[in-house]
């Protein structure tokens, strides 16, 4: 019995190569072709250690538009290979020890002055209205104020963090290389390839007099392509558009600040 069709988008694949994002940890080299697909699972090949790999298709994401040098299939999970097959990738927590007779300390806020008693007589009559008026009046003026605090206090306050953004066009696309990037905005002043293992590797040129670095991906260094830019606190300035409306915003800001080798 023949395996089934592949539906859209994976019937582009064919015998092209791609890499998986996140990649699957435990396997260094992220370059694969597609071997077999059944209504369940697809199975791949490892181009370089030819290790056979079933990967659910419930865990597959979608093809990107960068083609060039190789595709990017997105998983919904991170998985890891074990014992012969991948599993979904578990993260441990480990908590650091306390020192001894450390106690949490909860500070101990000050109560708050109480509000003026305002003393406000009231008669009968046209007095006693005026009295009345009076009270609302105050008393309205007070919640506006307790309303203008609570504001101004939590637009101080020191957990809220704002970022510029660079607002100016770079001019570069999804199918932008090296040399591309290059001719429109010269040649960088620091070139690094960063290519840990479990992690996609990508090479960052960095542009210190834009306050930009431009981040390149792919599987090869000299056929990496444009993906988006970082400022100088690694803040995503500018991304690549994908299928289906999304972009390569969430895989800029999962990437790690640059330290590799530099050419």
């Amino acid at each position: 019995m023949s395996a089934p069709m592949l539906p859209p988008p994976y019937d582009q694949l064919g015998s092209r190569p791609f890499s998986f994002y996140p990649p699957v940890v435990g396997i260094e080299h992220n370059e694969w072709r597609l071997r077999k697909a059944t209504w369940s699972e697809f199975l791949v090949f490892n181009t370089k250690t030819e290790q056979e790999v079933w990967i659910p298709r419930r865990l597959v994401g979608e093809l990107s538009s960068i083609d060039e040098p190789v595709m990017i299939i997105g998983l919904v999970k991170e998985l890891e290979f074990k014992a012969g097959q991948v599993v979904p990738h578990v993260r441990r927590v480990i908590e650091m020890p306390r020192a001894v007779n450390d106690i949490a300390r909860v500070p101990v806020s000050e109560p708050a002055p109480a509000a003026p008693v305002v003393g406000i007589r009231l008669d009968s009559g046209t007095e006693g209205r005026v009295g009345r008026l009076i009270v609302g009046a105050v008393l309205t003026a007070i919640g506006v104020c307790i309303v203008l605090a609570v504001f101004f206090r939590s637009e101080r306050s020191p957990h809220i963090r704002y970022s510029t953004v660079m607002q100016s066009e770079l001019g570069l696309t999804g199918r932008d290389d090296y040399f591309a990037v290059v001719r429109k905005l010269g040649t960088p002043e620091a070139d690094i390839w960063r290519s840990d293992r479990a992690e996609m590797q990508y090479r960052v040129l960095r542009y210190p007099g834009l306050g930009i670095s431009v981040i390149l991906m792919g599987a090869d260094r000299d056929k990496a392509l444009y993906i988006g830019s970082v400022d100088q606190n690694w803040r995503p300035v500018n991304a690549v558009s994908l299928p289906g409306g999304r972009d390569t915003y969430s895989l800029l800001r999962s990437l790690k600040p640059a330290g590799g080798e530099t050419r």
